[in-house]
C-alpha cells in the first residue's frame, strides 16, 4: 500500500471522569466557599447552614414546634411590610457573613442603603453582609440559635436578632450595643419592638398564640406613629 493510500487514524483521547462533588453531612467542618460548592451540587436538601465553620443539617421540622410559628412570623413580617415599602423581606434565604459562616435565617428584614443598610444582593442573588434584622424560631434557649448562631450574628453586625423559643414559650429580642447584645424589656403594655424599623412592634403573647389579628393591630397602633411615617416619607422620596 503506498504512502498515498494509507488512512490515517485518529488518536483515541484518554477521558478523564470529574470528580463528584462531596456531599454535605451535618458537621463538616468546612470554609464558607467550600461549603456553598458542596450545597449548590445537593438541590434536594432545601437547608443547611454554615455556623462558625460547622455545618448544621437539620431534622424534618414540625409543624407545632417550627412551622406554625414560623409562619406567624412571616405573616407579622409581611403586615409590616405591607405598610412600610422600600425595605426588604426574606424567608429563609441564605446570607454570606464571613468566611465561617453562611447561615439560612427564618426570616430577615434589610434597610435600604440610604437608610443605613448594610447587607446586599450579590449578582447572583444571595445576601452579602449582615442583614439588619434576623428572626430565628427555636425550639429552645439551648439550641443553635441561642448559642452559636447569636454570636456569628453578634460578631458580623446583625443589629438586631428576634428568636421565638417555642417549647420555653418566650420570645427574645436583642439589640446590638456596643459590640454586645442587650435584651429588650417590654414596655408596659407587655410589647417589643424594633429600633431600627419603626412601627414595628410586637406582642410576644399573640405570636406565640398565634393571634394575627392581635399582632396586626400592634402593627397597626406602631405604623400610626409620627416616627413610622417620617421613616416612610425618607425612604420612599426620591434624591434631590
Amino acid at each position: 500500500m503506498s504512502t498515498a493510500q494509507r488512512t490515517t487514524q485518529a488518536v483515541p483521547v484518554p477521558v478523564v471522569a470529574q470528580a463528584a462533588v462531596p456531599r454535605l453531612h451535618n458537621g463538616d467542618r468546612l470554609t464558607r466557599v467550600e461549603f456553598e460548592r458542596r450545597y449548590l451540587a445537593m438541590p434536594e436538601v432545601k437547608k443547611a447552614q454554615l455556623v462558625e465553620g460547622i455545618v448544621y443539617m437539620p431534622s424534618p421540622v414540625r409543624h407545632t414546634q417550627h412551622g406554625k410559628p414560623h409562619a406567624t412570623v412571616i405573616t407579622w413580617l409581611g403586615y409590616y411590610l405591607s405598610k412600610t415599602p422600600a425595605i426588604e423581606m426574606s424567608d429563609n434565604a441564605t446570607s454570606r457573613l464571613d468566611e465561617d459562616n453562611e447561615p439560612q435565617p427564618d426570616a430577615m428584614l434589610l434597610l435600604p442603603k440610604k437608610m443605613g443598610g448594610t447587607a446586599c444582593i450579590d449578582d447572583d442573588g444571595y445576601v452579602s453582609g449582615a442583614p439588619d434584622l434576623v428572626c430565628e424560631v427555636s425550639a429552645s434557649s439551648v439550641s443553635i440559635d441561642m448559642h452559636a448562631k447569636l454570636n456569628a450574628y453578634r460578631r458580623n453586625g446583625v443589629r438586631e436578632y428576634l428568636v421565638i423559643r417555642t417549647e420555653d414559650q418566650a420570645v427574645d429580642w436583642f439589640t446590638l450595643v456596643d459590640g454586645q447584645y442587650q435584651p429588650q424589656t417590654p414596655d408596659e403594655a407587655g410589647r417589643l419592638s424594633s429600633k431600627l424599623f419603626p412601627g414595628l412592634w410586637l406582642d410576644p403573647a399573640a405570636l406565640l398564640a398565634g393571634d394575627l389579628a392581635k399582632l396586626f393591630s400592634v402593627v397597626d397602633e406602631g405604623a400610626a406613629t409620627t416616627e413610622h411615617q417620617a421613616f416612610v416619607k425618607e425612604m420612599t422620596q426620591e434624591k434631590g
